[in-house]
């Protein structure tokens, strides 16, 4: 009869059996990962806090920096950084209101100002007759 030794747990054995899979299970936590904290982390948590204004019927009709057609009657908006097609949560900070709008244009280029919001976006917000208002911006 033979006796059958009892084998050891060896894990440089392991290791050099399966290199390829263990290799391809380290890649993919690492892209899974680096997904995670690229798209879902990073667009959260954009904030931006300061002065909006409008524009409208003197450039309703005109090409804007992303090549469409601006209509103030749409909700849209100018920022200097953001990506166009960009959408942003803007709230009226005085009265607690706010509107989605997405970012087609560049701008504003007055100092202090952090968006130009279309007229309808404006006219959401309540604050077409002030012209400017105090927002806050989040980007998702």
């Amino acid at each position: 009869m033979r006796i059958m030794k009892e084998k050891k747990f060896d894990l440089k054995c392991l290791i050099k059996r399966n290199r390829m899979l263990l290799l391809k299970c380290i890649v993919s936590t690492f892209l899974l990962f680096l997904f995670y904290f690229s798209v879902g982390f990073a667009h959260d948590t954009w904030k931006q806090v300061g002065v909006a204004s409008w524009y409208g019927r003197r450039f309703h009709g005109r090409k804007t920096a992303s090549g469409q057609v601006y209509d103030m009657y749409k909700l849209t908006a100018a920022h200097r950084t953001l990506s166009f097609g960009t959408r942003v949560k803007v709230t009226h900070i005085s009265n607690s209101r706010w509107v989605v709008v997405m970012i087609n244009d560049r701008g504003p280029y007055k100092y202090g100002r952090i968006i130009d919001l279309s007229w309808a976006a404006a006219r959401e917000l309540g604050m077409v007759r002030q012209g400017i208002a105090k927002v806050k911006i989040e980007a998702f």
